[in-house]
């Protein structure tokens, strides 16, 4: 299986991570804010979804969840998180089968070769 200590966030550079009126009154609660001051402050609505979760810049992805800590490479409100994220991956996680793809093809010599001797 897979460990998210040793991720660098895959999972929260997605372009949309959707969040329902309980999420957004939960991140409210935490930071002692009301509902509305919460939805304005911390989401955007984006392709269709009401409530998502706004984004920063990173250098890893390009664009990363605004609570994300860019540094530590972790979520800075793991306790009061989305629950989009609490159901993260679900079964699977995209990044781990990406890692885990790359790493057997590295192991192939015949991908080695003909990806690296097209010149």
């Amino acid at each position: 299986m897979f460990d998210c200590s040793k991720c660098p966030g895959y999972c929260c550079s997605y372009p949309l991570i959707e969040l329902n009126k309980r999420d957004v009154a939960r991140l409210g609660k935490h930071f002692g804010l009301s509902f509305e001051k919460a939805q304005k402050k911390f989401t955007v609505e984006r392709w269709g979804a009401k409530y998502s979760m706004r984004r920063k810049a990173d250098k890893i992805f390009g664009r990363i969840c605004q609570f994300f800590d860019t540094k530590e490479r972790r979520c800075t409100i793991y306790e009061a998180r989305p629950s989009t994220c609490r159901s993260y991956p679900g079964g699977r996680c995209g990044y781990y089968d990406f890692l885990s793809s790359e790493r057997s093809m590295q192991r192939d010599p015949k991908f080695i070769a003909t990806t690296w001797n097209k010149s």
